[in-house]
């Protein structure tokens, strides 16, 4: 009978065993460190402290090395100045006499020092001798070679140095100086050949990449840091000239071009494969290398506009080098050596250590080489996406820059016009590219290309205007229900999940009273070894060791904290939000180019309020709130067309906008909160345009307070709206009150307000007879508002006394009311009017008073009363809030 467990369930055991086994770990370890500490404190706290001695400049090694370079230094000047200067006053003898004796025991000198294991002095002697060398090579030519040409016998030269370097320093293997020095030396014949034969920019390109692929090789097969490193500097530098050479050549001449491109692209990527560091980064500019070579030989055949198709082309061809989830040919986990080899008893394949485990594995590229490749056609294949989008942007905001009048039948220029038609192709190739791939971001950005695409096409086709119209109309309508439903957007898509707590690697953290104790911890169904139940460490009862439990273990507060899940967005949401906002965009594009044509604009207004209502009701999300925002806009802006094509007057206008308000707060009765709440906020701003459109006309203006007043009052009839729209009527019907009253020109606003304030006051009276716990304000407010706040007006303007003692006597009484019966709202409404109205008959004697003190009094007093308050400022707070909460207790 066989009792083993599938792969996959054996798997998970081993998973959940290990983060039992790394948990249990983390939690000895740090206590462990926590205990040392305990026991053994650190020795510098506990001896004494004693006078350290002073730190030294510099060390001895050091100060050896800066008079070794100095004495270098002072001698490679000496050998130059008797060369250039002293060379001339000597025999062809005694030339030659010199030359051989200082080079030779140059040279020679670093053999005895090292056998006295005096290193770094025979570093600076070698050195000095191989400037001799170069000094030899200098003079050699002054004398015996005047004649030939300069170049030639440069790369003659150098060749020979770096042949005889090379030597020395294998030789003479301690010494680090001449090695590195041949490397430089070598990278100067082939170029400097090509030169002096007479070649072009060509042949200079292809002798830096024939040096930079030695230096690659010498990077490949040599052992020494420093040789490898400048070998490494001067390919990067030599290739990096080659190649941009190849795709300067490109542009003028892409057969000439084409192969030296396709050469460096060959070298860096056989150093992308031996070298696995920086096979992402080479690779990536093998890329460029064949994408410039292929794309410019494909516009040397095709025509100017498909010259950026033919190089995308191209990029999406090099792009699909990266496959999702592709394996590398191997097993093992071996490294390369920095010779390029490998160690012993791994892969023989470079890629083999990127392989995943198990059978399962297919050959391939390395990862990082594919990434590279992959990366450098995206990049390729983004800026192609950015060269097309121009007409997108033209077809979108083209019509908001209008230059002809509304409703007048005549259309503006297109704009682009002439760009390339082929770029609707470009974005059609790159949405299939991005459909083809089971990723999330590459499907929200194949439907932003896919908008662009459709939006661009009027432009890029030259389409008339009533398809251009039809066209932006039925993006919109196609991106709001994919905004709704964008169920079909998601098939194909991988499936993501947010690992739950509890879960495998995911600790579920609890506070100490609802962990488990040592004695009851359990381990995960299927679990054969005790995690942390079966040795000793600090319990849950512990009182300062909260717990963290988890599958199988539990660990106190003070051990490494476990990484938190990431959030995930689900495919829906997001694809669903980057088709509203095209739908969006699209909608105001749509609307803005339909102003041309009176029809047009009643057909495109309609179609954008349909489908934004359809939206609001069958959407879910923020999208639902802004879409009914948009329909009450969009439904603002019918009423304005109506009332344009009847020829209606601004104050009519402002009539009819009312509208939109009313409608909005029918709606709100019966939507879900929070699109009532959005859809009567832009109702209110629609009634607030209409009340600025109506201002010219008070008559009219008096009308619409009034009518926004109804519609407000009937708002209040809705428990959730009730104060709220019950203290905005009461304000919209007294100001209308007051707009009426200065268009009939009425001095006396009494004779009208008292009629309305004792009713309103005997309702108030009934209600809290009624209803004791009913507010003030909502009793008695609105009938004292309507009488006392227009008769302090008309005070503030009335050059009598007869009206503001009147007024102040009424308000005095009321004030002392409602202190007597603690009633806020008479005790708000008195005091405020009654200081008001005091301070209008104290102004007269305060502006003779104040023009009579001196100037420097005013802020003097000012000053000292700053003063006073600050000293003061803890008690004024305290008597404020008791103010206020005296207030607050008042009905």
């Amino acid at each position: 009978m066989d009792n083993s467990l599938p792969p996959a369930d054996e798997l998970v055991l081993v998973d959940r065993e290990l983060a039992q086994l790394d948990a249990r770990r983390s939690q000895l370890l740090a206590r462990r460190g926590w205990l040392i500490q305990v026991l053994y404190p650190p020795v510098a706290a506990a001896a004494p402290l004693r006078p350290r001695p002073p730190v030294a400049d510099s060390t001895p090694r050091s100060a050896q090395n800066v008079l070794l370079t100095l004495g270098g230094t002072l001698l490679t000047i000496a050998a130059v100045a008797f060369t250039l200067v002293s060379w001339g006053s000597m025999g062809i003898g005694a030339r030659a006499t010199v030359l051989a004796v200082v080079t030779g025991a140059a040279l020679a000198t670093p053999v005895a020092l090292l056998r006295k294991g005096l290193v770094s002095t025979a570093e600076s002697v070698a050195a000095l001798g191989l400037v001799l060398m170069v000094l030899d090579a200098y003079a050699l030519h002054r004398v015996a070679l005047p004649e030939s040409d300069g170049l030639g016998y440069t790369a003659v030269a150098s060749a020979v140095l770096a042949g005889a370097w090379t030597a020395y320093g294998s030789v003479l293997s301690r010494l680090r100086i001449p090695l590195p020095v041949a490397v430089v030396a070598v990278q100067l014949p082939l170029p400097l050949g090509v030169l002096a034969a007479g070649g072009g920019s060509t042949a200079f390109a292809w002798a830096a990449l024939l040096t930079a692929t030695a230096d690659a090789a010498v990077v490949l097969w040599t052992r020494p840091a420093a040789v490898r490193i400048t070998a490494a500097t001067a390919a990067t530098a030599l290739g990096g000239w080659s190649l941009l050479t190849g795709g300067w050549l490109s542009l003028v001449s892409p057969w000439t071009g084409a192969p030296l491109l396709l050469a460096g692209a060959a070298v860096t990527l056989y150093a992308a494969w031996r070298v696995p560091a920086f096979a992402a980064a080479a690779s990536a500019v093998a890329g460029l290398a064949v994408l410039t070579a292929c794309g410019g030989l494909l516009r040397s055949a095709l025509p100017d506009d498909w010259a950026v198709p033919g190089y995308v082309l191209c990029a999406l061809a090099l792009a699909s080098v990266w496959r999702p989830g592709g394996a590398t040919a191997g097993g093992g986990t071996g490294t390369a050596t920095p010779s390029g080899g490998r160690t012993p008893g791994t892969a023989s394949h470079p890629a083999a250590a990127e392989a995943g485990p198990g059978p399962a594995t297919r050959p391939g590229l390395p990862r990082g080489i594919r990434l590279g490749l992959a990366g450098a056609g995206a990049g390729a294949a983004a800026l192609g996406v950015a060269w097309a989008l121009p007409p997108a942007v033209a077809g979108l905001l083209g019509p908001v820059a209008r230059t002809t009048d509304v409703w007048s039948g005549e259309h503006a220029a297109r704009a682009l016009a002439s760009y390339p038609a082929t770029a609707v192709l470009v974005l059609a190739v790159a949405v299939a590219a991005l459909v083809a791939l089971p990723r999330l971001w590459a499907r929200c950005g194949a439907l932003a290309l896919a908008w662009a695409l459709l939006t661009a096409l009027p432009v890029s086709l030259g389409l008339p205007y009533a398809a251009t119209l039809a066209l932006q109309l039925l993006t919109t309508a196609a991106a709001l229900w994919l905004a709704v439903r964008p169920g079909p957007l998601t098939r194909g898509l991988r499936a993501a999940a947010t690992p739950a707590p509890g879960a495998p690697g995911q600790p579920d953290v609890r506070p100490p009273s609802e962990t488990d104790g040592p004695a009851t911890r359990r381990r995960p169904e299927g679990s054969a070894a005790p995690a942390a139940a079966d040795s000793p460490a600090p319990t849950a009862s512990d009182p300062a060791t909260p717990t963290v439990s988890g599958p199988g273990a539990s660990w106190p507060a003070w051990a490494p904290s476990q990484p938190r899940a990431r959030a995930v967005v689900e495919p829906g949401t997001a694809l669903g939000w980057t088709a509203y906002a095209g739908g969006l965009a699209s909608a105001a594009g749509a609307v803005a180019l339909a102003l041309d044509v009176r029809g047009a604009t009643f057909t495109a207004l309609g179609v954008v309020l349909a489908l934004l209502a359809g939206v609001a009701a069958l959407g879910t999300d923020a999208r639902r709130v802004v879409s009914a925002c948009g329909a009450v806009i969009a439904a603002t802006g019918l009423v304005f067309a109506v009332a344009a094509a009847g020829g209606f007057e601004d104050h009519w206008t402002a009539l009819v906008l009312l509208l939109v308000p009313a409608a909005t707060a029918a709606i709100g009765s019966r939507a879900p909160r929070p699109v009532a709440l959005a859809v009567e906020v832009t109702g209110a701003a629609v009634a607030l345009l209409a009340l600025g459109i109506a201002a010219s006309r008070p008559a009219f203006l008096a009308l619409a307070l009034a009518l926004c007043g109804v519609i407000a009052a009937a708002t209040a009839v809705r428990p959730d709206r009730r104060r709220f729209a019950s203290w905005t009527a009461a304000v919209l019907f007294l100001l209308a009150t007051w707009v009426r009253l200065a268009v009939w020109d009425v001095t006396t606003p009494e004779a009208y307000t008292l009629p309305v304030t004792v009713p309103a006051l005997v309702v108030g009276f009934l209600r809290r007879r009624r209803d004791p716990e009913a507010s003030s304000w909502t009793a008695y407010g609105p009938g004292l508002a309507v009488t006392l706040l227009p008769s302090l007006v008309a005070a503030w303007t009335d050059p009598e006394w007869a009206r503001p003692l009147a007024l102040g006597v009424a308000a005095l009484v009321v004030t002392l009311l409602g202190a007597r019966f603690r009633l806020q709202a008479l005790l708000v409404l008195g005091g405020a009017v009654l200081a008001l109205d005091g301070l209008h008959e104290l102004a007269p004697y305060v502006v003779q008073a104040v023009g009579a003190l001196p100037r420097w009094l005013p802020p003097a007093l000012a000053g000292l009363l700053l003063l006073a308050v600050g000293a003061t400022y803890e008690q004024r707070l305290r008597d404020a809030r008791r103010l206020r909460e005296r207030l607050a207790r008042m009905r």
